[in-house]
């Protein structure tokens, strides 16, 4: 529960909590007796001081501060921009106060911890960041190169850190170590770990939040639960508590144990306790929850997304109390499906909400089935269901719903879909988590099933990586069962189904035959060159099995595939494709084909690399004088242009297809401060750039963007924003094709 304390600033986030008891708020309150994994400098002084001496003044708990203090000191205000550095400075030496005041109150902790994790959240880098790599249908470590295991979680941003929560089940360290074979039922539960990333792209174990050994009321224990799974976090900024929220089951703690536990602790990475029980929530027609997620509002308010436990035919979205964030108040019903949904989460794109969910199979693909919004209140009406663009050709990229991270960047918002692959259970493929983006198409959102993308967690802006493959369900893994028609898959005759094990060990793989088969498969793909391949493997007298590749201009490009008992790799490289659909087809005309591992890999862009485009040379403008004063410069000089608003350089360049491209731009500024000016390509302004001191005018650097490009003629032109005008330019190379 942070987006209304982002917006409304420091002094709001300490009335609020000061304030709490005026508005019929239950305020933070002191603390109970300590458990024994707490010592005395996880209090205050004085509180620790009363509870030695027998008062009964409750304890006030400064651990979790203490901790965000010390994280907090380690930025750099260069970092960022001044506008957010000065807030966050002033909320640092706050927070560092109160938790090294003696006499603070549980007030006073929880209004201080408030106001800097909201500070934190408002940090704008100066620099727009970079793009790191996601690689999805791959099982996933942290920093120090060991296994993620964080199943049916979230990822949640507190400050300016994004923190990961999920479930490690025994199961998947098997299904890891041998993915041959399913390991139905072992769900059984290890611990909560929780990962912490600037970028969301690379992970650091924190630690174990919850393990078997966690206390639960009535002297049980995590580890005695038959189930522990879907789970998310909230913070309450009335408390300055991490609240997680996960399914339980275990009737030692009430009724017939079906419901909702909360846990808590006092930092995003700290040992979490038992703080509440609920067997029901009010409305739902049964007890506990079917699948269920947490979704936190821009207003900061916090809402459990869930469906009803027993046929799980209805999806309601209840708030958390804003209090303290460990009750369920009454759900409101926003949905319904006699076949039953699960997965159930929640995404806001564009002031609208989406609720998501997949086909009741049990941990197994499907196509993603959205209701959306008809108004600006989530608990409002919604329309009907609508299967999510671009989850139909490969089930969601081989997963079902998991959860949404809505990422709000300098350039654009982008909304991740974070897959969830339980292949343990469903034997379907390499990896637990598959995470795509989502954008919004017209009027409704649209899923991009990539294998690989890149993605700058600063600016929001996403593109596909350079060994995406761009074939759907290539290792026919989509399908739950055994078919005759493959998902994604048109069959044009013969013979055609789905057989295990693949050529991984997973399943499944696509068989063609005995006899003249085929399948296709029409797809979107960007002008350059690639390379097709494939596992392939034989039986009986094969002839004519190929896999081929038609282009939007009619060329094709075919890979023959010759008699093999076993799994063979086979690929034709150097495949010039025009921008546009390509259809790629699998065929045999006699004997056996069984395919599997599909790729359409692009190998080159359509942009040729290493275009520079000095800025002394026509035709490029510089509206200033050509300089050759100071040392560095590339060529015979640079653009010193004039110190005024509007007084632009321009370049010129070709791109022989349309797409977005990146360049570099090297510059000086001896200059004291940054400065800006927006980025105008053929017309339009697509970003703004900050061109920061580089501390003498013969010191170089280059500064990075990404710009999309027409086929042909383009203009990228700099203007400057203010009286202070551009830097000097040296020149702007043009590069890839991304």
């Amino acid at each position: 529960m942070i987006g209304t304390l982002r917006r409304t600033g420091l002094v709001a986030a300490a009335w609020l909590v000061m304030s709490a008891a005026a508005a019929g708020v239950t305020p933070a309150a002191a603390e109970p007796a300590p458990d024994a994994h707490y010592s005395a400098a996880d209090y205050t002084a004085g509180s620790w001081a009363a509870h030695a001496a027998g008062k009964a003044d409750g304890l006030v708990m400064v651990r979790g501060l203490k901790k965000l203090v010390a994280d907090y000191k380690t930025r750099a205000a260069d970092k960022y921009t001044g506008a957010s550095w000065a807030p966050f400075a002033e909320a640092l030496a706050k927070a560092d106060g109160v938790a090294a005041d003696a006499a603070a109150t549980a007030p006073e902790v929880a209004a201080a911890k408030t106001a800097l994790v909201t500070a934190a959240g408002n940090l704008v880098a100066a620099e727009e960041g970079t793009f790191q790599t996601i690689t999805n249908d791959v099982f996933w470590n942290d920093t120090s190169g060991n296994p993620i295991y964080s199943q049916g979680g979230g990822v949640f941003k507190f400050g300016d850190t994004y923190y990961w929560y999920g479930v490690h089940y025994s199961g998947a360290e098997l299904y890891r170590a041998n993915p041959t074979r399913k390991y139905d039922g072992d769900v059984s539960f290890v611990s909560i770990p929780v990962y912490s990333s600037k970028d969301l792209v690379n992970w650091k174990f924190e630690n174990r939040v919850a393990t078997r050994a966690t206390s639960l009321a009535g002297g049980a224990t995590l580890g005695q639960a038959g189930w522990v799974g879907r789970l998310g976090v909230s913070y309450n900024e009335n408390t300055g508590k991490y609240v997680l929220v996960t399914q339980v089951y275990l009737p030692s703690l009430g009724g017939d144990g079906n419901g909702v536990l909360f846990l808590q602790g006092d930092s995003p990475t700290d040992t979490f306790d038992y703080a509440y029980y609920q067997n029901q929530v009010v409305n739902s027609p049964t007890t506990g929850t079917g699948d269920q997620t947490v979704f936190t509002d821009d207003d900061g308010k916090d809402y459990l997304i869930f469906s009803n436990r027993s046929g799980r035919s209805r999806a309601f979205v209840a708030k958390l109390r804003e209090s303290d964030s460990l009750r369920i108040e009454p759900a409101v019903q926003i949905g319904s499906n006699s076949s039953g949904r699960e997965g159930n989460a929640m995404f806001k794109l564009d002031g609208k909400y989406y609720h998501a969910a997949s086909d009741l199979h049990g941990w197994n693909t499907s196509v993603t089935h959205v209701i959306e919004s008809t108004s600006g209140n989530i608990q409002g009406a919604y329309t009907g269901e609508y299967t999510l663009a671009g989850t139909e050709m490969d089930y969601s990229h081989v997963t079902q719903t998991g959860f949404f991270v809505t990422v709000k960047g300098t350039k654009q918002n982008t909304v991740i879909f974070a897959g969830d692959r339980w292949a343990d259970f469903a034997w379907n493929g390499i990896g637990y988590n598959q995470w795509m983006p989502v954008t919004r198409t017209g009027a409704r959102p649209q899923f991009h099933s990539v294998s690989q993308w890149q993605f700058n967690a600063t600016t929001g802006a996403w593109r596909v990586g350079q060994n995406n493959n761009y074939i759907l369900n290539p290792d026919f893994q989509a399908d739950r069962v055994t078919v005759s028609t493959l998902t994604g898959w048109t069959n044009t005759g013969g013979s055609v189904t789905n057989v295990s094990p693949g050529a991984n060990g997973s399943r499944f793989a696509l068989q063609l035959g005995s006899g003249s088969a085929g399948v296709r498969q029409q797809i979107t793909v960007p002008a350059g060159t690639y390379t097709l391949s494939a596992y392939a493997k034989t039986a009986g007298s094969v002839s004519g099995a190929q896999v081929s590749v038609t282009d939007a201009g009619g060329a094709t490009r075919t890979l023959d595939i010759p008699s093999s008992s076993g799994w063979t790799r086979r690929e034709l490289p150097g495949i010039p494709l025009a921008s546009g659909p390509a259809t790629v087809t699998v065929r045999t005309s006699g004997g056996t084909l069984t395919v599997d591992g599909l790729g359409l890999v692009r190998t080159s862009g359509g942009t040729p690399t290493g275009q520079r485009h000095e800025a002394e040379t026509a035709p490029a403008v510089c509206q200033g004088t050509i300089d050759a004063n100071w040392a560095g410069f590339s060529g015979s000089g640079f653009c010193n242009a004039d110190n005024a608003t509007g007084a632009y350089a321009q370049f010129t360049v070709n791109a022989s297809a349309a797409g977005t491209t990146a360049l570099g731009i090297r510059f000086a500024n001896g200059g004291s401060a940054a400065r800006t000016a927006n980025l105008v390509v053929n017309g339009s302004t697509v970003a703004t750039l900050s061109f920061e001191s580089t501390g003498a005018w013969s010191t170089w650097v280059t500064k990075p963007a990404n710009v999309p490009l027409n086929a042909g003629t383009n203009t990228i032109r700099l203007d400057p924003t203010t009286a202070a005008g551009l830097p000097n330019l040296d020149y702007l190379d043009l590069g890839t094709a991304v």
